[in-house]
């Protein structure tokens, strides 16, 4: 280390007169320059080690937090047709809803036993007295309970099927982000918003501050977007990236709410499968099937769990034309019983869904996780 050199203090007998003022001056300054110099050892120190931090949080094998098994339903639409008035349609379709998200299910899928030949949500329900569209009532309930309610506006005009909607529970998915809530990943809108040229589309993600992504996209189109977490806070907007709607799921492990898909028969729930190589485990629930107790689940990418209506699937399937089958067991990898020993005749679907996940969760995520890997072709969120 250099030698300290400093103003020296003047001596009274050199024939001069001393100026105090200018020596403290001096010091007072030298004193500082020791203070700088001193914090930017320590800053330089502490940048040091802190790099050192990064390089060995960057050595280590990054841990696979993403789920990438998904788990379809499918059920009839014709479920709705039991309730005794319009309210009760709308509160049974929420409590369907309330238990797939409650079980982290990614696609339900409404299939038509009645020939009703139901194959979008355009439509309107007519009314208790006729046939219905019990299964466009059913779907489009499931959608608008699936989307933020910040969005809702922008997807859903006002229709008679929602009329009641208002009443139901909210899923309180994670997804479902409040205003003011960080998160990582935001559902949102692209706007209709004039932008420069090679900037982004802007987003209205439920935030104070609108998103501008990274391309330009059509205004109208419901995007899951990822925020950058490195801005200002102070900036008019955020920044961030478009990602699938997948993407939270098979990377970060976050359930983010299920897709809706009418299937115009049973027989069309696997044969429209919207994953590249449709599911490879189907299960089957009756209580004429075997005790869910001696199952044991095989390694999967994609499950689908099927429950029947009123009649049961035995109804579903003599109403499928194409099928020469009468035993629904021969359907599916496993035809199970998930409540042995019931002590009501009869179990409702939306009760039959929260058992029969219930009985099946453990095992549906030991098998989802031995399968490891990436996911195939994933299918997109209906809107």
């Amino acid at each position: 280390m250099a030698e300290r050199r400093g103003a020296k203090r003047p001596a009274e007998g050199d024939g001069q007169r001393m100026d105090w003022r200018k020596w403290k001056q001096e010091k007072k300054e030298e004193k500082k320059k020791w203070k700088e110099l001193k914090l930017l050892r320590k800053l330089e120190k502490k940048r040091a080690q802190e790099l050192q931090e990064k390089q060995k949080e960057e050595a280590r094998p990054t841990e696979d937090k993403g789920r990438h098994y998904t788990v379809s339903v499918a059920l009839p639409g014709s479920i709705l047709n039991n309730a005794q008035s319009p309210e009760l349609r709308t509160y049974l379709a929420g409590q369907i809803a309330r238990a797939c998200t409650v079980f982290c299910v990614d696609e339900i899928v409404v299939f038509d036993e009645e020939g009703e030949d139901a194959k979008t949500v355009e439509g309107e329900f007519d009314g208790l007295k006729t046939k219905g569209q019990a299964c466009i009532q059913l779907a489009r309930i499931l959608q608008y309970l699936e989307c933020p309610q910040y969005l809702r506006k922008s997807f859903f005009p006002k229709h008679q099927d929602l009329q009641f909607a208002g009443l139901l529970n909210p899923l309180d998915s994670p997804h479902h982000v409040r205003m003011d809530e960080e998160s990582r990943y935001r559902e949102g809108v692209v706007l209709a918003r004039p932008t420069k040229p090679g900037r982004g589309s802007f987003i209205n993600c439920g935030m104070r501050k609108e998103v501008q992504i990274d391309k330009q996209l059509e205004a109208g189109l419901r995007v899951t977007v990822e925020l950058d977490g490195r801005q200002h806070p102070d900036s008019k907007t955020q920044k961030g990236v478009v990602v699938s709607s997948h993407h939270p799921r098979t990377v970060s492990g976050l359930y983010w709410g299920y897709t809706v898909r009418l299937a115009s028969c049973l027989s069309a729930v696997f044969a429209k499968s919207p994953f590249k190589d449709g599911y490879d485990l189907s299960i089957g629930t009756s209580e004429r099937g075997v005790s869910v107790d001696q199952a044991t689940l095989p390694p999967f990418r994609h499950a689908l769990v099927v429950f029947g209506g009123l009649q049961g699937l035995e109804a579903g399937v003599e109403a499928d034309q194409n099928l020469e089958v009468t035993d629904p067991g021969t359907l599916f990898d496993f035809y199970l019983n998930t409540c042995p020993g019931q002590g009501s005749r009869t179990i409702r679907t939306e009760e039959a869904i929260l058992i029969s996940l219930s009985a099946l969760r453990p095992r549906i995520h030991e098998a989802g996780k031995a399968t490891g890997g990436g996911s195939s072709v994933e299918g997109g969120r209906a809107s």
